[in-house]
C-alpha cells in the first residue's frame, strides 16, 4: 500500500509529480485561509480604531488595504503555489510577465488613489466648489492617461520591445505640436494658474481693463463674463493672468471719498470744528469706519 502511494505520489504529469501539484495546492490553500482568517480580521481591527477617530486618512489607508494590500496578497500566494511547479520555459515566461502587468497594475492604482485622496482634501479645504470639483475630475483624466502610458511603455520595455525608438519619436513629435500649439499651452497653464491660486471664482465681479462683469465659466481655454450690459465677453486664460485685474467680490471694505465746499469767507475757528464734526457724524452711522478729513486744495469759489 505504501509503495503504491509512493509510486503514485511520484507519478509525473506535464513534468511535474503528483507530490508537487499537492504541494502547490497546500501553499496555495494555507495562504488563502491566513489572509481569509488573520488579515481580514486585523484590517477590521483597525476598521473599528480607525471609526473612532476624526480623522480620514486612517480610512483612506483602510480602504487601501482592502482594495489593494489584499489583492496583492493574493497575487503573491498565486505566484508562491505555481513558482513550487517546474514550467516549460513559455509558461514561466508567461507567468512572469503576468505577474509583472499585475504588479504594474497595483502600482499605479496605488498611486492614483493617493493622487485621487489629495484632490478629494483640497477640494474639501476649498469648501466643495462645484467648478473646482469639475476641473480636479478633468485633470484627474489627464493625470490618468499620463501615468497609464508611462506603466505601458514600462512593460512593453520589460517583454523586451525596443520602446526607446518610440518613446524618441514621440517627444520629437511632442516639441513640434508643443511649438504649433503653444497658445494654447499657455492658456491651459493659465488655467491651472487660475485653478489653484484663486485670483477669482465663478460668480465673482471683477474689472479687466476697461471690461467688467461676473464671471460665468472658467474652462480650460477661455473664461466667460457676463458684463453689465448683457453681453458676454470671452476673455482667452492668459489674458487674465496677464492682465491687472480687480475682484470686487473679494473686497471686504469700500473707501468713499467725499469733497466738502466751504466759502472762503469761513473763519479758521469755523475750519477747525469741521474736521471733528464729519468723524462724528461718520462713527454714528453703523458698519462705516472714519479715516481722516482735511484740507484739500484751494478751489474757484470755495
Amino acid at each position: 500500500m505504501i509503495i503504491k502511494l509512493n509510486t503514485f505520489l511520484s507519478y509525473a504529469v506535464l513534468g511535474n509529480s503528483v507530490l508537487r501539484y499537492l504541494n502547490s495546492i497546500f501553499i496555495f490553500l494555507v495562504g488563502i485561509l491566513a489572509i481569509r482568517l488573520l488579515i481580514r480580521r486585523i484590517i477590521i481591527r483597525l476598521r473599528g480604531l480607525a471609526q473612532k477617530t476624526t480623522s480620514v486618512f486612517d480610512d483612506f489607508l483602510i480602504h487601501l488595504l482592502e482594495s489593494v494590500a489584499i489583492p496583492l496578497l493574493y497575487l503573491l500566494v498565486l505566484y508562491l503555489a505555481l513558482k513550487n511547479l517546474i514550467l516549460a520555459g513559455f509558461l514561466e515566461r508567461l507567468l512572469n510577465y503576468l505577474i509583472l502587468a499585475l504588479w504594474i497594475f497595483f502600482v499605479v492604482k496605488t498611486i492614483l488613489e493617493f493622487i485621487n485622496y489629495g484632490f478629494k482634501i483640497y477640494l474639501r479645504k476649498q469648501g466643495g466648489d462645484v467648478t473646482l470639483e469639475k476641473s480636479l475630475y478633468g485633470i484627474m483624466i489627464v493625470i490618468k492617461l499620463i501615468i497609464w502610458s508611462g506603466a505601458i511603455i514600462l512593460f512593453l520595455d520589460n517583454l523586451g520591445f525596443k520602446v526607446s525608438t518610440v518613446v524618441a519619436g514621440l517627444g520629437i513629435g511632442g516639441v513640434a505640436v508643443a511649438l504649433a500649439a503653444q497658445t494654447i499651452l499657455k492658456d491651459l497653464f493659465s488655467y491651472f494658474c487660475i485653478l489653484f491660486d484663486h485670483p477669482f471664482k465663478v460668480g465673482d465681479f471683477i474689472i479687466v481693463d476697461d471690461f467688467m462683469g461676473t464671471v460665468e465659466h472658467i474652462g480650460i481655454k477661455t473664461t466667460r463674463i457676463r458684463s453689465l450690459n448683457g453681453e458676454l465677453l470671452v476673455f482667452s486664460n492668459s489674458d487674465l493672468t496677464d492682465s491687472r485685474l480687480r475682484n470686487y467680490k473679494l473686497m471686504e471694505k469700500r473707501r468713499v471719498v467725499f469733497k466738502i465746499g466751504v466759502v472762503y469767507q469761513t473763519p479758521v475757528s469755523k475750519l477747525k470744528e469741521i474736521p471733528p464734526l464729519i468723524k462724528n457724524i461718520i462713527n454714528n452711522i453703523p458698519d462705516t469706519v472714519f479715516d481722516r478729513a482735511h484740507f484739500f486744495s484751494f478751489g474757484d469759489f470755495s
